[in-house]
């Protein structure tokens, strides 16, 4: 494989391609962990080096503290490797965040991904330092902590002072950060000013795989890739030529499609007509599943990307 600019990204814990996983669930609204694992198998089967479960596109926050843990326990429990899942642990609260972080880790995690206690806004960096030193003295090492900075949701971004200032007190706590705020300049600082140092900086968004492999990062965590990531992985093992051109052009193509429709549940609904199997529209409020003009559009879009059939689900496996 191409080494990364920096060759310190080769021993990335999640470096390359990882699906944000969507989150299965049966018609009560409860975690489905069987359908979500024949998924999770897929995509680590098609071009995935990783799966970030229960995050954004998860529905993380629309699960319970116990429903989260049962997720991850269902996935392990049905095959999928826990070193392959880095799980989101973020809540608004500390104990909360304390205890799926260390769940995690129990299960066999190698890193959990965490959002701000997110719920007050406009914290000082005093008090996200104090935040995250409180998550590192409680959890007491052993598993890494990814930042999430994703302020659209959350409204509390990670400064790069900030970070530097954890990096510094808490060295090799924090491992990495995935930055899906869209704003390439902000991760392009990040990879100019902790990379050299091994801080694992993935995007977000699938349009900048290509360039931040290029520049430096470790790769990407990323919603599209719940139907993407057979072109990802191509990217990733080729980096450069027409082959990785070409498949980095599908990634952007199908990223426009995800969200051209509400992107949760225009996820759902490729993964439920790629695979034949209805539950995958099944949603939690306050998402509702598509319309089915919606879903023709973003069906068509897909298509329009050249993405579909998506690899490796033939037509035997989607009636199944």
């Amino acid at each position: 494989m191409p080494a990364c600019k920096d060759a310190r990204m080769q021993d990335a814990l999640f470096g390359g391609v990882n699906a944000a996983v969507l989150t299965a669930l049966a018609p009560d609204l409860s975690p489905d962990p069987a359908l979500m694992a024949t998924h999770a198998a897929w995509l680590l089967a098609h071009g995935c080096n990783g799966l970030g479960v229960l995050g954004t596109t998860g529905e993380a926050n629309s699960l319970g503290l116990q429903e989260r843990k049962q997720v991850l326990e269902g996935l392990v429990a049905h095959g999928i490797p826990a070193a392959a899942m880095m799980p989101g642990t973020g809540t608004a609260n500390l104990t909360d965040t304390v205890e799926l972080t260390l769940h995690a880790r129990a299960q066999g995690c190698r890193g959990v991904l965490v959002l701000p206690p997110f719920y007050y806004k406009s914290p000082s960096d005093d008090g996200l330092f104090a935040y995250f030193s409180e998550v590192l003295q409680r959890t007491g090492g052993g598993i890494a902590l990814y930042l999430y900075n994703f302020p659209q949701q959350s409204a509390v971004p990670f400064s790069l002072a900030l970070i530097e200032r954890l990096l510094k007190a808490y060295p090799g706590a924090i491992r990495g950060v995935k930055d899906s705020s869209g704003d390439y300049a902000n991760m392009k600082a990040m990879i100019d000013a902790f990379a050299g140092d091994g801080f694992e900086v993935y995007s977000g968004s699938d349009e900048y795989l290509q360039r931040i492999l290029a520049e430096g990062g470790a790769g990407c965590i990323t919603a599209a890739s719940n139907g993407n990531s057979h072109w990802g992985g191509i990217v990733y093992a080729k980096r450069t030529g027409p082959e990785a051109d070409a498949a980095q052009a599908v990634l952007t193509a199908t990223r426009r499609a995800a969200t051209s429709v509400p992107l949760i549940p225009g996820l759902r609904e490729i993964i439920a007509r790629s695979t034949g199997q209805e539950g995958w529209r099944t949603i939690r409020p306050p998402h509702l599943p598509l319309t089915r003009e919606q879903g023709d559009a973003v069906w068509a879009a897909w298509q329009a990307a050249g993405a579909l059939p998506l690899p490796g689900l033939t037509p035997a496996r989607r009636a199944a």
